[in-house]
């Protein structure tokens, strides 16, 4: 009895023993691998949270071109920007499901105290650029200025045929933006005095689609960021009692081009050090390069 108590003793030391080899070689093994991936001399690279900014279709095309090249000065950073709309942004900062909310608006207040209240510390609102919010017709459409008031009316449905505003005879073709938008909610605000688009305006998704209906339609007009302006005209803007001015960094800079805005960021105080690294970045020498090689203008603009 006592032998195969003692043989029994010896077969579960062996067990143990090999579990034991195992795990000793498996560690190591897991050690090597790791070592392998790494190139002499360097840390192994260790993947970073995205950093997500959401918002205005408008600023799209500068959140994507800076986003690009904060990547490369910054290897190993992950920035992703999506549109959608102001609005949506906001709601997006709101929610929490969003480090950076986009806006070619300014926030309203009460969506301050929203945003306020569930991230825990008030907004931090940070202009990235200058924008002329134009007016956009056909290349061929002879119209060449129009005043604040001509716009409303056309806008509100008042003027429906181009003749009214020394144009052909033709009707007019309205293209605006869907009710989400900041550049919606800033041409309502300083072109319509708040109040209603007509029922005929042709709501389309981003200012790219409202470039590329006008550019098809020679009877088409339709407004939104300058950036864009491609293949359309943009006409010169006259305030009341004041001679037209035509968009350009100059005007929009000393503020005599009446439909100038700024472009804007918004994230909370407590933002965490990738955020505000970001942010910060947005305002260098080399990210205000970027805004007029998109085709807007930058803070500093004369």
């Amino acid at each position: 009895m006592r032998h195969l108590q003692f043989a029994s003793m010896k077969h579960t030391a062996r067990i143990v023993f090999t579990l034991m080899l195992c795990l000793a070689l498996a560690a190591c093994g897991g050690r090597e691998k790791a070592t392998d991936t790494t190139a002499a001399g360097e840390q192994p690279q260790v993947s970073s949270k995205p950093l997500t900014i959401k918002g205005s279709d408008t600023m799209v095309i500068l959140g994507q071109r800076m986003a690009e090249e904060y990547m490369k000065e910054n290897p190993g950073s992950v920035v992703q920007v999506n549109g959608g709309g102001s609005g949506t942004g906001i709601a997006a900062l709101i929610n929490g499901t969003t480090d950076i909310a986009q806006a070619s608006r300014p926030m309203k207040d009460d969506e301050k105290a929203q945003a306020a209240k569930s991230r825990g510390a008030e907004v931090v609102e940070q202009a990235i650029a200058l924008d002329a919010l134009a007016v956009f017709v056909h290349q061929s459409n002879p119209v060449k200025q129009l005043t604040i008031a001509q716009i409303k009316d056309i806008f509100q449905g008042k003027t429906r045929n181009w003749s009214q505003v020394g144009g052909p005879n033709a009707p007019v073709v309205l293209y605006g933006r869907e009710s989400s938008s900041g550049t919606y909610d800033y041409f309502r605000e300083h072109v319509l005095s708040k109040e209603d688009f007509a029922p005929a305006v042709q709501t389309l998704q981003g200012t790219a689609a409202i470039i590329n209906a006008v550019g098809q339609d020679k009877n088409g007009i339709g407004y939104g960021g300058i950036a864009y302006a491609k293949d359309v005209r943009p006409v010169g803007i006259a305030a009341e009692g004041k001679a037209a001015v035509e968009p350009s960094e100059h005007t929009v800079a000393d503020g005599t081009y009446p439909l100038s805005r700024k472009l804007f960021l918004y994230f909370p105080q407590n933002a965490s050090e990738r955020v505000t690294k970001y942010t910060q970045w947005t305002l260098t020498p080399e990210a205000q390069a970027l805004v007029t090689q998109v085709g807007y203008f930058p803070l500093n603009a004369k």
